[in-house]
């Protein structure tokens, strides 16, 4: 897994779009809205960690244990 993932014509579409959003913000919007961002991407995080852990059975129900 050494070579780079590669984004869909879409996704670069996506980032492009957000990169305008993002210009036309000011310093103050921009900031609280990395803030939200930043949440966002840390919830995302702990729910895959917690769909993972329940998909493997390591969560606390589970009788491997």
């Amino acid at each position: 897994m050494n070579r780079p993932i590669e984004l869909s014509l879409e996704q670069q579409f996506s980032i492009h779009s957000f990169a305008t959003q993002v210009q036309h913000m000011s310093p103050d919007q921009a900031k609280d809205f990395l803030v939200k961002l930043y949440e966002q991407m840390m919830v995302r995080e702990a729910t895959y960690k917690e769909l993972l852990k329940h998909q493997w059975g390591l969560d606390s129900g589970s009788s491997l244990a």
